[in-house]
């Protein structure tokens, strides 16, 4: 899949086919010369490298006619390929793993366009996007005012290069269109870039070629377990990020039983981190103060500095992933007051935390919160600040970690006053089997532990039914889609933002 008008870097010099082919330690197959690279033969433009995949269901080669017609001036494959690649009469790259080698033939197309770059990659389960548009801030901040914006953002969200946005099809871009980006980066005189890091990313190659100056590691919980074997499998895809192939320096979580673990196994030097404020991290946090919406603490570095921070969203999970943003630019070489001030500057993470305020008595909030610890830490902090009841809607994704549905239900049942259990992205599943794991799992919280639980396959409606319990002083939270503006149902992406559905069933209650 590409990013829909994705840039390109217009300032490319052709790079020769047979440069490609030493790379790759294979004979040079023609005299041509290439100016960009993808894997996707509708994206080809003219000089293009067309990298021909194998795919569960079709092989890359099957469109490699339609890639030539588009201009391609080579195709890299595999011996499946070859011979369907040859046919169009392009030069042909055939190597045994073409997705292992696409990182490293990108960056070498597009100049090594990292290494002009300030790079911070950051991994984890949950936080990942906060704390880049954290670190992001803080980059800002680092800039100066009075100069132009020359930081880069990539990530679940979007990606923005300066001030240009650009709406994200997945949290790590391909190997192929996330070299392009840094080229455009470089380009367009960006100087640092953050973003986030997926376990897919690692272990399916899209950050080859990448060599992070600064490695941030959040923490781990069971999530993406359709993908990863189990636990280890999982953590140590994350661990693939802090060896010298893929980092320089890691910033590790202190307060996480994984982060611990990484701390002694990591390839690469690391600076820890503790919200908690435990007294062997190298950045703890003190004196914290959690607020309704924001929360204030001090950051102590590993050389007694104590720097004034304010997390901008709220939420003691907030305050972990302020201070890993600051004990990263602070690594990164930036002044720690200064980074902590361009952080509390931050307005909002899309779809974190978000509020939505048209003037109604109580509080409403979406939130990304996709999986049970998410789940849980949010109502926790949600719980805090609210004195009257505290709603949630909820739902799971289809064709996704089935194991979390059950134990999902069972924390949105015992943690909240109300919780309506509804569809998230059903995709190819039936809504109702989801359903049904979630209900079971709400089934196990004892009668007098769980508050409500409601059954409302409809999201929309769902969001209608807490809306019309929601009393003053209470709190409303839809979960599981935040940032997200479609719904997909049965292979069909249907317009949905939680947040619009959420201000509309808002007002209409107002009359």
């Amino acid at each position: 899949m590409t990013y829909p008008g994705a840039p390109r870097p217009v300032q490319v010099r052709p790079t020769p086919v047979g440069k490609l082919a030493a790379r790759l330690g294979i004979d040079s197959p023609g005299a041509a010369e290439v100016t960009g690279i993808t894997h996707d033969s509708r994206a080809v433009r003219p000089g293009d490298l067309y990298a021909a995949l194998p795919g569960a269901r079709f092989h890359g080669a099957d469109f490699a006619t339609q890639a030539a017609s588009l201009g391609a001036a080579a195709i890299l494959t595999d011996p499946a390929g070859h011979e369907r690649a040859a046919a169009t009469g392009l030069p042909v790259l055939s190597v045994d793993d073409p997705r292992g080698r696409m990182g490293e033939i990108a960056v070498e197309i597009y100049g090594r366009p990292g290494e002009d770059l300030l790079q911070i990659g950051i991994t984890g389960t949950s936080g990942k996007t906060t704390t880049a548009y954290l670190v992001e801030g803080g980059l800002r901040a680092a800039a100066g005012r009075d100069e132009p914006a020359l930081t880069g953002l990539i990530g679940t969200v979007e990606m923005r290069i300066g001030d240009e946005r650009i709406k994200s099809e997945r949290t790590t871009p391909e190997a192929t269109d996330l070299q392009a980006l840094f080229a455009v980066m470089r380009e367009r005189g960006v100087k640092a870039v953050a973003m986030e890091v997926s376990s897919h990313a690692l272990v399916l190659g899209r950050v080859d070629g990448c060599v992070f100056d600064v490695a941030v590691f959040n923490n781990l919980s069971p999530e993406h377990m359709e993908f990863h074997s189990g636990m280890e499998d999982y953590f140590q895809a994350k661990a693939r990020l802090f060896t010298p192939e893929r980092s320089r320096v890691g910033v590790v979580n202190f307060d996480d039983e994984y982060g611990r673990r990484l701390i002694t196994e990591s390839g690469v030097p690391v600076t820890s981190f503790s919200a908690e404020g435990h007294p062997d991290a190298d950045w703890r946090a003190e004196d914290v103060e959690v607020g309704p919406f924001t929360s204030g603490f001090t950051a102590v570095g590993p050389k007694g500095e104590r720097v004034t921070a304010t997390a901008p969203l709220a939420g003691p999970f907030n305050v972990a992933n302020t201070l890993a943003a600051i004990a990263t630019l602070a690594v990164a070489g930036v002044d720690p007051q200064t980074a902590a001030d361009g952080i509390a500057a931050v307005p909002g993470v899309p779809g974190r935390l978000e509020r939505v305020d048209v003037g109604q008595p109580y509080l409403a909030v979406v939130d990304y919160a996709h999986k049970t610890d998410a789940v849980e830490s949010v109502l926790r902090a949600l719980r805090k600040v609210t004195e009257g009841k505290l709603h949630i809607v909820l739902g799971c994704g289809g064709d996704r970690d089935k194991q979390k549905r059950a134990s999902m239900g069972a924390a949105a049942a015992r943690l909240s006053d109300t919780a309506v259990l509804t569809s998230d992205n059903p995709r190819s599943e039936d809504p109702l089997a989801i359903l049904a794991a979630m209900i079971a799992g709400a089934a196990e919280v004892p009668v007098h532990e769980r508050g409500d639980v409601l059954i409302e396959a409809d999201r929309a409606a769902a969001i209608a039914t807490v809306v019309a319990r929601a009393q003053p002083g209470d709190t409303v939270l839809v979960a599981g889609k935040g940032h997200e503006q479609g719904q997909d149902i049965a292979g069909v992406l249907r317009p949905f933002d939680d947040r619009q559905v959420l201000r509309a069933a808002i007002m209409n209650t107002q009359g």
